[in-house]
């Protein structure tokens, strides 16, 4: 990792993942698809969850159907695990650590996007519940224009949506699959959680376990000082 390129840097605009980087949704998206595979009696491999991880919800659909060697199912499981999903999230709504500190910050020396690959009433509605929707000025998810991560469209959209070239534009992430998204659009990328092995590592250029770390959180509250004494 170059964390160096991050913490003596100021981008020109921040694009945020959502599920699992600013919104505790991951577990609600656990959660959905073991509720799916459970009504269609569906029992996955051991490394299931960790291959679903970030995917859009149509291709996680798709591939609980192959897991259960009913590919033409895949629809059907698209829709019970959406439908499982809306009712989760809209029961407990949660932040991830220094999210609302750090997009706040943010929101004072660069634009802010998101790049998703929920459903955009999703990503609105959980923003708007977390009092952050209107620190961004675009929302972009994968549309007829846009595939879904781990291809660059959604970042590379969302970085021209905010006038800034990818190389400009910051990218902040939790999985493997929006890491491959955003470094194949050419951001930089700041990678949050777990650590997730040097092969995803690799691809970013700083790691932090979450947005409340002081190397992160300092870093944000900087430029903000930067840009008000300029």
């Amino acid at each position: 990792m170059t964390s160096h390129r991050i913490l003596s840097w100021t981008p020109a605009a921040i694009v945020f993942d959502c599920d699992g980087t600013l919104m505790d949704t991951e577990r609600h998206w656990q959660d959905a698809r073991e509720l799916t595979m459970t009504d269609f009696g569906i029992v996955p491999a051991a490394d299931f969850a960790e291959r679903s991880k970030g995917l859009h919800y149509t291709q996680c659909g798709q591939l609980m159907a192959d897991e259960a060697g009913r590919p033409e199912l895949g629809g059907e499981l698209t829709a019970g695990l959406l439908g499982h999903f809306r009712a989760l999230v809209a029961k407990n709504p949660q932040t991830m650590p220094g999210a609302r500190e750090m997009v706040a910050n943010a929101a004072k020396f660069a634009p802010l996007a998101v790049a998703s690959n929920c459903p955009r009433d999703v990503v609105e509605t959980c923003l708007r519940n977390a009092d952050m929707l209107d620190y961004f000025d675009h929302i972009v998810v994968p549309d007829d224009g846009n595939r879904p991560k781990p291809h660059p469209d959604v970042y590379l959209t969302a970085a021209r949506y905010c006038g800034a070239a990818p190389e400009d534009t910051l990218a902040v992430e939790d999985s493997s699959c929006g890491v491959e998204a955003a470094a194949r659009a050419g951001l930089r990328i700041v990678g949050v959680g777990p650590w997730p092995g040097e092969e995803v590592a690799a691809s970013v250029d700083l790691w932090v376990s979450s947005l409340a770390e002081p190397a992160i959180f300092d870093w944000a509250s900087k430029r903000v000082v930067h840009q008000l004494s300029v």
